[in-house]
């Protein structure tokens, strides 16, 4: 057996962050052969990986920024909030988030299929898991272009928000709508973004349920249009009811600061649902 110096095993630890005692193990199966070991462990990786995948990764880091009109966001999912909170996994969601700002892959496909570091994103990730031990997803990334883009990241790292103005918007009232889309989780800008199966739905529902109550055959259309306009205004951007001041929506508390500003796109993306 090759004779292990513990230089050599340190060298192997900080070139791919997996424990003492792997990348002893690692050395001594390779003979002391570094690239093979480093392979070793990037096999082990993919086992890891692979005795994990009927496992839910329901923890992990969102994370969010902006590069000039350019915004994007990423979540990397593990097991454990134990792995979550770690800074190396922290920090490797991060540099992801940043190669994503630079190159802007064209969706979640691509960016695991781009190479980082001489390997792919998605060959880091399953290294990755066998650092951790546990299954590691790279499991959303979207991104947003616009004349400005405003990212809010929650704290403890588990929610995640993107906005764009058609304008240069003040970075408060930025940050206040990224915010509430954190809140309130709209599911669309406008009530005219809303597809048109969401309305059947909730207009289908409303019916159901004036007939269901007893009511008045010539009004149950007119309850049911009720309910499709009351679910637009809870559940649309501009319509909502502003967090911070609720006699006003969004799209007037976005006038009060610029009577042309408005809000062009928004992405969400929280791993607690």
């Amino acid at each position: 057996m090759a004779d292990i110096k513990a230089a050599d095993v340190a060298k192997l630890r900080k070139a791919t962050g997996a424990g003492m005692m792997d990348c002893k193990k690692a050395l001594q199966e390779s003979e002391g052969d570094f690239d093979r070991a480093i392979e070793i462990i990037r096999k082990k990786g993919q086992a890891i990986a692979n005795k994990r995948a009927d496992r839910e990764a329901s923890e992990g880091s969102v994370q969010a920024d902006v590069n000039g009109s350019y915004g994007a966001i990423i979540s990397l999912n593990c097991e454990t909030d134990f792995v979550a909170t770690n800074d190396d996994f922290v920090s490797f969601a991060k540099s992801i988030l940043e190669f994503a700002l630079a190159e802007k892959p064209a969706d979640l496909a691509a960016l695991k299929a781009s190479t980082m570091e001489g390997k792919t994103i998605e060959d880091l990730v399953t290294e990755r898991s066998g650092m951790t031990g546990e299954k590691l997803e790279l499991a959303y990334f979207d991104a947003i272009s616009a004349k400005s883009v405003i990212a809010y990241n929650h704290f403890g790292n588990n929610l995640a928000t993107l906005v764009g103005f058609n304008k240069q918007v003040d970075k408060q009232v930025g940050k206040d709508v990224a915010m509430q889309v954190a809140a309130m989780a709209p599911i669309s800008v406008s009530k005219d973004d809303v597809p048109a199966k969401i309305l059947e739905t909730e207009r289908k529902i409303g019916r159901e349920k004036a007939i269901a109550e007893g009511k008045p055959e010539n009004l149950v259309d007119r309850i049911a249009d009720g309910m499709v306009n009351k679910f637009l205004k809870e559940n649309t951007l501009m319509s909502q009811d502003f967090t911070k001041d609720s006699k006003i929506n969004v799209a007037q508390y976005l006038k009060n600061s610029d009577n042309e500003l408005t809000v062009t796109a928004f992405k969400r993306f929280s791993i607690k649902g």
